[in-house]
């Protein structure tokens, strides 16, 4: 048998459809789901429309860990309809501050060799342990609650060779930002980033988790690392080590993709203002004054990651003009860094400790002042994703951050640690604080059959999705560059963020960073469509980017590619995502073109189609779409498609 990639053996072990050539479709068997509270109110009423009875996974969790603050009473109505909703599916809870979704769920739940979807891109964080975890639409994580299996393309596999050990005061967040230096925020995508080589032995499972979770900032299916002994010690230190399995690539596999990266090498690096890929060494910006400092999230969730923070500010005062802010990823991680006094140091040095929560990195309070650097350990700094519309975000390791803290100004951390004389090394506790009293079990499904969904009036239902006609003429609203995120298309933030129940309010937040004038002038217009350059809906899963502008009249996009998870969500949604086959035609459309389709039922049988315009400017477009997708988009969408009656 050919020497097989982990990637593969884990395709192969699920596999149900297809066969795993690259760019071909194929259908994985899925063992669990993680959904968190921004996206899970939509999943809940999907469930609900597919007429769910209960979960059919392994394991399936709601989390709750964005939508925190409280100001009025839409999010609490949220968290409320996901309780009951959990009861009534037969899903795990997790109650509101108890953590962050991926670091507490590879705490709990994560488990080698398993399969996982989430309605969250940064569910590929749980490939540190070994598992092939993706993150996709919320529709398609209710179709893996009820049984169905997930339908992809096969990616490629990138093998990414790490060597070396990594310099004092250098972290696993420098390792993701020199995968972004070098590739940007579409190097990966329809790629597995498979990790191996000699270099994993000194990167913890945790530290892994780092690498893991940014890999959706380069646009990767996912990310997978072997499950070896680090990951053994660290399902031990959670009383789990009986869920451990090793797993590794074979011997002799080869990749379709190659990089090498020597960890010795590594320097401090940062992400510039706005965007995960704009990546320098830190000495190369040291002296920016700083404002804020935030040290938190997904992408650096591990005790290490809080603890070294407290030791570099230790015994000392953050600088008078800093907001220094602390996001606990989890209780479990805030009991094990006040159990070992490090709570103790960050409260003295002047931080601010939030709730075990997002927080700040979906824009739920800590927004910056305007004008002010805001040092972030987080995945993202997308403009006007921290609630401040002209944001000046930077990402970098909780090393950089503290240093920064301490002296008001982006530092390298090697150069304060040689002036304070600081011993990198950390005496973290060799078992973890586990407390499951905030994860609240599924109940018996006589009992969940009796639970009854609690809907607060911010909960809307599913919005109608009309099928698609066979001929449209549609103006062009908006015609954009490349690298639209998701938070372009549907912002995050305090202040959109209590609607994502609530679709008809949501859509008024549609594009506003782009155009404030695009709700309006769509609900004006009707059918329409927009135009888009590379790497179209990078970002978030969220299936709102897809769901709101379809709700004001959006039918066609046309861009010259696009990010994987929003490609499917527009698909799922009934719109239809076609590609320009001269990228240089993108430059010829601009709003108020109207383009002029027709022979959209026969996209079955074809890959491509020509638009005109009203000049008699002729663009061939081409789609990617399989047989499978076609009939959805046809149908106005899968849930309409689940609900036509069958031939």
């Amino acid at each position: 048998m050919t020497a097989r990639t982990l990637t593969r053996r884990l395709v192969d072990e699920h596999l149900v459809g297809g066969e795993p050539v690259p760019g071909r479709e194929i259908a994985l068997r899925i063992d669990q789901t993680l959904t968190q509270d921004a996206t899970g109110t939509l999943v809940m009423q999907e469930l609900e429309a597919l007429g769910l009875d209960r979960a059919r996974t392994g394991v399936s969790v709601q989390y709750v860990d964005h939508n925190l603050l409280q100001a009025d009473e839409r999010n609490a109505e949220d968290h409320e309809f996901l309780r009951t909703a959990a009861r009534r599916f037969g899903l795990w809870y997790s109650k509101p501050g108890n953590g962050v979704s991926h670091p507490t769920h590879m705490q709990r739940f994560g488990k080698p060799g398993e399969t996982m979807v989430g309605s969250d891109s940064h569910t590929c964080a749980a490939g540190s342990l070994g598992m092939l975890a993706i993150g996709v639409g919320g529709l398609e994580v209710a179709l893996a609650i009820a049984g169905e299996p997930l339908h992809l393309r096969m990616p490629e596999v990138w093998g990414v060779r790490l060597t070396g050990e990594l310099p004092p005061w250098v972290s696993a967040k420098d390792v993701v930002l020199e995968m972004l230096r070098r590739h940007g925020v579409g190097g990966g995508r329809n790629r597995v980033i498979e990790y191996h080589g000699p270099g994993l032995d000194g990167l913890t499972a945790m530290d892994r988790h780092v690498i893991a979770n940014m890999g959706a900032e380069l646009g990767a299916t996912t990310s997978v690392f072997p499950a070896d002994d680090r990951v053994a010690e660290f399902l031990r230190a959670e009383g789990r080590a009986g869920d451990h399995r090793p797993l590794a690539a074979d011997d002799g596999a080869t990749y379709d993709v190659t990089d090498e990266i020597d960890l010795s090498t590594l320097e401090p690096l940062i992400a510039r203002p706005s965007s995960p890929g704009n990546v320098v060494p830190v000495r190369e910006v040291a002296g920016e004054p700083v404002g804020q400092v935030v040290i938190g999230s997904s992408a650096n969730p591990g005790l290490r990651d809080f603890a070294v923070a407290a030791a570099i500010v230790r015994g000392r005062q953050t600088a008078d003009a800093v907001s220094f802010d602390v996001n606990p990823s989890s209780r479990e991680i805030l009991s094990d860094l006040t159990r070992m006094g490090a709570t103790f140091d960050l409260i003295a040095a002047g931080a601010r400790i939030h709730q075990a929560g997002c927080m700040g990195c979906i824009g739920m309070g800590q927004a910056p002042a305007t004008g002010h650097n805001s040092l972030r350990t987080f995945p993202r700094n997308f403009p006007g994703r921290s609630g401040t519309r002209e944001d000046a975000v930077w990402l970098c390791s909780p090393e950089t951050a503290a240093a920064s803290a301490l002296t008001g100004v982006i530092t390298d951390p090697r150069r304060l640690a040689e002036e304070l004389g600081l011993d990198p090394r950390l005496d973290l506790p060799a078992d973890a604080s586990v407390n499951t009293q905030m994860l609240v079990a599924p109940p018996p499904p006589e009992e969940a059959r009796r639970q009854e969904l609690v809907r607060g009036p911010n909960i809307s239902a599913l919005p109608d999705l009309p099928p698609l006609p066979d001929t449209l003429d549609l103006p062009v609203l908006l015609a954009m560059g490349d690298d639209v995120s998701t938070d372009e298309i549907s912002p995050a933030g305090a202040a959109a963020l209590p609607y994502r129940s609530n679709i008809p309010e949501l859509a008024a937040f549609t594009f506003t960073r782009i155009d404030e004038t695009y709700p309006q002038r769509a609900r004006e217009t009707g059918p329409h469509a927009v135009v888009a350059g590379d790497n179209y809906g990078q970002g978030s899963s969220r299936e709102h980017a897809a769901i709101t502008p379809r709700h004001l009249g959006l039918a066609v996009v046309v861009a010259r590619s696009y990010a994987r998870i929003h490609w499917q969500n527009l698909a799922n949604f009934g719109v239809l995502a076609l590609e320009f086959a001269d990228p240089a035609d993108r430059d010829r459309i601009g709003p108020g073109t109207v383009l002029h389709l027709s022979g959209l039922h026969g996209l079955a049988d074809t890959d491509r189609i020509t638009a005109t315009d009203d000049e008699g400017n002729r663009f061939e477009l081409t789609h990617r779409l399989s047989a499978r997708q076609v009939e959805a988009v046809l149908a106005g969408g899968i849930i309409p498609e689940l609900a036509r009656p069958k031939r």
